[in-house]
């Protein structure tokens, strides 16, 4: 069952998941800092790969929301195409609409 999730609730999750992954990597390197020795370039390493995932979450991120933008141009121009006049007029509409909020000022 794949149960598509609200954009919200990715944007959240996405935020929850990048904050955590962050405070992690902080709290290592401040461990880091101060240690000495092999620990600490054990928690050196832990925190790199810790920012390492954070930049790839992020690059998937970015790469799925081009690709719903995409899509989303993709269908406006299959629209635009296949119903000139509508779009004209909904365009011409929504430029009557600026022009009168524009000028009530």
């Amino acid at each position: 069952m794949n149960a598509r999730k609200s954009p919200e609730a990715v944007k959240e999750t996405l935020i929850d998941n990048v904050k955590t992954s962050l405070n992690d990597a902080e709290d290592l390197l401040r461990e880091a800092a101060s240690t000495t020795g092999d620990k600490a370039a054990e928690l050196r390493e832990r925190a790199l790969a810790t920012l390492k995932r954070t930049r790839e979450t992020l690059y998937d991120v970015q790469d799925a929301v081009l690709e719903r933008s995409r899509k989303a141009a993709r269908a406006t121009d299959d629209y635009v195409h296949d119903n000139p006049w509508q779009a004209i007029g909904i365009a011409g509409g929504v430029g009557l609409l600026v022009g009168l909020l524009i000028s009530r000022r």
